[in-house]
């Protein structure tokens, strides 16, 4: 039986994204240059998938994943509340330098985020959502819309390491990720690949 593959797909650019803003629960939309990658990154996902389009397709609730699922030519079977970004909490809208300001050091991977998420509760979110997925990978490819952090989170956990390993991998927006098995054991085929908008 063939195993499908996992396809991680970032949004594209937004205002916040663009000036390195952490941008969780807030609904930002995507920039026209964004949109552009969007558009570029689901030709890219086509070529990849090649003539077998997914078996499943899910996208966080979060208006620059859903346009981007549109832009990129995509149909999502459903938004799933799991594939959020990860909850900065009172660091919402800060970048790490006016972070740092106050907590020397500070990064997502590294400190707590008040009020937010635990890297635990977003390791435990990634470790559903991928379960989850792992019952349909025998009907083919499946497609994750979603964002930055938590897309490196699902990689960093599908190959069983700890989710604070994400900042050992990149996700630009609208940058994809496939992950894949070699002989039942999940691997990285492709991180952080971009089409030139």
């Amino acid at each position: 039986m063939t195993t499908g593959r996992v396809f991680l797909l970032r949004h594209g650019e937004t205002e916040w994204s663009r000036t390195g803003r952490h941008t969780g629960r807030t609904d930002v939309p995507l920039t026209e240059h964004g949109r552009e990658l969007a558009k570029a990154a689901g030709q890219l996902l086509r070529d990849l998938l090649g003539d077998r389009p997914p078996a499943l397709v899910l996208t966080s609730p979060r208006r620059r994943a859903r346009d981007t699922a549109e832009l990129a030519g995509l149909t999502v079977d459903a938004v799933d509340e799991r594939l959020v970004e990860w909850d900065y909490g009172d660091n919402e809208g800060l970048t790490t330098p006016e972070i740092q300001e106050t907590t020397p050091g500070w990064t997502v991977w590294t400190h707590p985020s008040p009020g937010g998420e635990t890297v635990e509760q977003v390791a435990a979110r990634a470790d559903a959502v991928l379960a989850d997925v792992q019952a349909r990978l025998g009907d083919g490819d499946a497609v994750f819309i979603g964002h930055g952090h938590f897309s490196r989170v699902l990689v960093a956990r599908w190959i069983d390491l700890p989710a604070t390993a994400g900042v050992r991998f990149s996700m630009e927006p609208a940058a994809l990720a496939v992950l894949g098995h070699e002989r039942s054991v999940p691997r990285i085929d492709h991180l952080n690949l971009r089409s030139v908008a």
